[in-house]
């Protein structure tokens, strides 16, 4: 689970959903406007570093790793 600033609206959602789950290994995406928070399932370990240039490309900021 990730903290994911910038996001309000169903199109971000929607945007994180897309960016996010295109990434290799990845087998869902759940977001959560109203908490900010984004779970990621994936096969492996997912690769911190590469989520957070993804969310940051799409526009929007990592800005933590939930428990």
């Amino acid at each position: 689970m990730y903290s994911v600033a910038g996001m309000t609206c169903g199109h971000c959602k929607a945007t994180l959903t897309k960016e996010i789950g295109a990434l290799e290994g990845v087998t869902a995406v759940e977001v959560d406007l109203e908490t900010g928070q984004v779970a990621v399932t994936t096969l492996s370990a997912p690769d911190d570093a590469l989520l957070a240039k993804v969310v940051d490309e799409a526009g929007y900021e990592l800005t933590g790793r939930a428990a």
